[in-house]
């Protein structure tokens, strides 16, 4: 079987499934100190932004949802969102909720992008998908905050997740 992410667009975005020439701006984008901030801290090598890279098709390969690449219609990589299994060791478990994810690159921030797509990803989960929805974030990042509540979903609970502090958030059922 041979699932790979479906093109979805929206008024301004075209979200696809990631291409290995897409490697250099997503390796720019996770080198950025900026991106990383509440990601983990650290800016990614380009080693591990290529096995990012190769873990999305395999997303969709095995779990039948994934991440999409984030481009402007005039072909202008915006950033990557979208929902993973990934078997991550926190408590509360999320074993059986598929968690969404976004990161836009810098140069993009504050122009609605993030919701756009996010909008556009849950209305395809909303309709293909058997999982209640999670993520998690930084409490200290407000932006991501702000953009999970728009999109339905509802703090849970605090937890640690490799020793930072995280808040885990739920989405139970459509709401575009």
């Amino acid at each position: 079987m041979h699932i790979s992410a479906p093109v979805l667009e929206t008024e301004r975005l075209i979200l696809r499934a990631h291409r290995v020439d897409d490697f250099e701006a997503i390796a720019t984008q996770w080198a950025d100190p900026d991106v990383v901030k509440y990601i983990g801290g650290s800016p990614s090598s380009r080693e591990a932004s290529w096995s990012r890279l190769l873990r999305y098709p395999g997303h969709w390969q095995m779990m039948g949802f994934g991440y999409w690449a984030i481009f402007l219609k005039d072909g202008t990589f915006v950033g990557e969102i979208g929902l993973a299994d990934y078997q991550r060791e926190i408590s509360p478990s999320l074993v059986g909720l598929a968690e969404m994810g976004w990161v836009i690159s810098p140069a993009f921030h504050g122009k609605g992008y993030a919701f756009e797509a996010a909008r556009r990803v849950l209305g395809w989960a909303d309709t293909h998908l058997d999982r209640a929805l999670c993520c998690i974030i930084a409490p200290e990042h407000q932006a991501s905050i702000r953009l999970a509540e728009k999109c339905g979903f509802v703090a849970h609970t605090d937890a640690l997740y490799h020793g930072a502090e995280t808040r885990i958030f739920k989405r139970s059922g459509p709401r575009f």
